[in-house]
């Protein structure tokens, strides 16, 4: 057994003592981050399931029994890594899902009590564990801080310093934004809003930092805003004396992250403050002596839609990116015949590839770079343990981003080494013509990133295949490469798509133990025409780089796929060629070649 079998016994123990008979522990921390700094990863400490991409896991605990829920991208990873851990894989999603918290009400029973530590799960979800629980007699403790009980070598708070973001840059002004935000409170009927989301925070402010949050440039803190008062909670050794001026320039007080919950605690019973329910822990909530209103949607928004100066920006970062990406791909052909590469090599390689450019800070997410088998692991990451030799014929899938202080990139290619199976080009040109029919879409103010996923999946959907992720995620300036609150996905999100929007296009197929496929570029929504119908809406690709025409199946594509494909690759040859040596054109040029 692992010894994460010996820290599910601690936690028993301390169960037992406790009176408690259920422990839900959550993936995330009091932010409600999609990767939380290591202090908040306790989940993974005591499970052993982890990912640099992502911590989606949520795991439940019983006097006899362990389980840990986790989506379609980590099925078979997290069955391969809680093997001889005391825990075993639900699935969460896909059609075999079980909802976490009817089990656990099915498998409880009246007088019985399940405890969470409040602080790292949000009011909505805790909401409706509670309101289930309370049908059946079951008590709810919700300031359970298990970790504080079992994990003695627990990671402390990160405490890196803090950098401005060029407000040249970003294109618009702290003090813009502010006004802005509580423009979008009152919309809400709020008269103060508290911001725990640390990209928000991120974004409202024009701060960064690198090493908080992996692959992301935000920082850990609060945020209160009125119409009077900016306060950020946050540790301050995370300040530098720019950072400080900056914040006295903008009329920002620092206080203690610890002290946000005394803070609330002592609001003006009139103060109505807005705070969303996805977004807030439940912990946080328990300490609110104001009027709580439940919203933020125009805040996130607000966030989502880039202005111009973004979008130009981002071109620029989309133009180093396919310039690393040239000289990646470049190499990879050019060694794969010695038979020198591997998964984890060609990891460490693209990812210093990028950051040659002094404008990238990090990696936008842990690079997954899957051959054959891996590829169809949706969110592989190569390990010492996993690492395999790129050898003899197959598809290697690579996904990979960058943070560039111009702006965030993320993109996925599957190209073929070797001799690829008419399977191989046949299920690659499905997937190419999903992706082509999502980037060529003309839609009307008001349709939904729901409305428009079909497009993606139609040609696999034909011939019995199918993918479970969502096809686009919102994409971040310089902060979280996955952002909301608009997506591209199978359940509706009530989010119309507007221009300024950057989401990601990226339909896929995976063949467990055989290959992966995924082919990702990011598109912003932009203004087409106006109509006697309204405004029409379509989406200008931004991602340069071109897709592997070695794997077209052309005799399924129809004349205007090949024309899109075809202009795609003009556009990266023209936008990528300037900036590459003259050996790195020829290869470019090859490669965009008209089919």
């Amino acid at each position: 057994m692992k010894k994460n079998a010996q820290y599910l016994a601690s936690l028993r123990q301390v169960m037992k003592e406790k009176g408690i008979d259920v422990v839900i522990v959550s993936g995330t921390d009091p932010h409600q981050s999609e990767l939380p700094p290591r202090h908040w990863r306790g989940r993974e400490w005591l499970t052993g399931f982890e990912s640099g991409n992502g911590t989606n896991g949520t795991a439940v605990v019983l006097a006899d029994e362990a389980y840990c829920w986790t989506d379609s991208r980590y099925f078979i990873q997290a069955e391969d890594q809680l093997k001889d851990t005391g825990f075993k894989m639900m699935k969460e999603d896909g059609p075999e899902a079980v909802d976490l918290i009817d089990w656990v009400t099915e498998h409880t029973s009246a007088g019985q009590t399940v405890a969470i530590d409040g602080m790292t799960f949000s009011i909505s979800w805790a909401q409706r564990l509670q309101q289930e629980l309370d049908d059946n007699g079951v008590k709810l403790n919700d300031n359970f801080p298990l970790f504080d009980y079992i994990w003695n070598e627990r990671p402390e708070r990160p405490v890196n310093r803090l950098f401005i973001h060029d407000e040249k840059i970003v294109g618009e002004t702290v003090d813009s934004k502010m006004s802005r935000i509580l423009d979008a409170v009152k919309s809400e009927m709020g008269n103060a809003i508290l911001l725990s989301a640390l990209d928000d925070i991120a974004w409202a402010t024009n701060l960064r930092t690198a090493g908080d949050i992996a692959f992301s440039p935000i920082f850990v803190a609060y945020l209160y805003i009125d119409n009077n008062k900016r306060v950020l909670f946050i540790d301050n050794k995370k300040l530098t004396p720019e950072v400080e001026a900056h914040l006295k320039k903008y009329n920002f007080e620092t206080r203690p992250y610890e002290d946000v919950l005394q803070f609330v605690e002592t609001l003006p019973k009139e103060t109505r403050l807005l705070i969303d329910p996805d977004k807030t822990s439940r912990g946080l909530y328990d300490h609110i002596s104001c009027t709580p209103v439940f919203g933020g949607s125009q805040v996130a928004k607000l966030k989502s839609i880039k202005n111009a100066s973004m979008i130009s920006n981002l071109k620029t970062a989309m133009k180093k990116d396919g310039v690393a990406l040239t000289r990646f791909f470049m190499m990879v052909e050019n060694e794969y015949p010695k038979g020198t590469l591997t998964e984890l090599g060609l990891g460490k390689t693209l990812r210093a590839l990028r950051l040659a450019d002094p404008s990238c800070v990090d990696e936008s997410f842990s690079p997954i770079l899957g051959w054959n088998g891996h590829g169809a692991i949706v969110h592989y990451e190569a390990t010492e343990e996993s690492d395999i030799p790129v050898t003899g014929n197959g598809l290697l899938l690579v996904d990979s981003g960058g943070q560039y202080t111009y702006g965030t990139t993320d993109i996925t290619r599957t190209i073929a080494l070797g001799t690829p199976t008419a399977e191989q080009k046949h299920d690659f040109t499905l997937v190419m013509k999903g992706h082509i029919a999502l980037a060529r879409a003309i839609f009307p103010q008001g349709t939904r990133g729901g409305q428009l996923d079909v497009l993606a999946r139609q040609y696999l959907w034909n011939e019995g295949k199918a993918y479970y992720h969502g096809t686009g995620h919102g994409v971040g300036f310089f902060i979280n490469c996955h952002e909301g609150p608009q997506s591209i996905r199978l359940n509706d999100v009530n989010v119309a798509l507007q221009p300024g929007m950057i989401t990601s296009n990226e339909p896929g197929l995976y063949l467990e133990g055989e290959y992966g496929i995924r082919c990702e570029n990011l598109i912003a929504t932009e203004l087409w025409k106006t109509t006697g119908f309204g405004d029409f809406y379509h989406f200008e690709v931004l991602t340069l780089f071109p897709f592997d025409t070695t794997l077209i199946e052309k005799e399924i594509m129809t004349e205007s796929e090949i024309e899109w494909l075809n202009n795609y690759h003009d556009k990266v040859y023209k936008e990528l060629s300037p900036l590459l040596q003259p050996d790195e054109q020829k290869w470019l040029a090859e490669k965009c070649k008209v089919i």
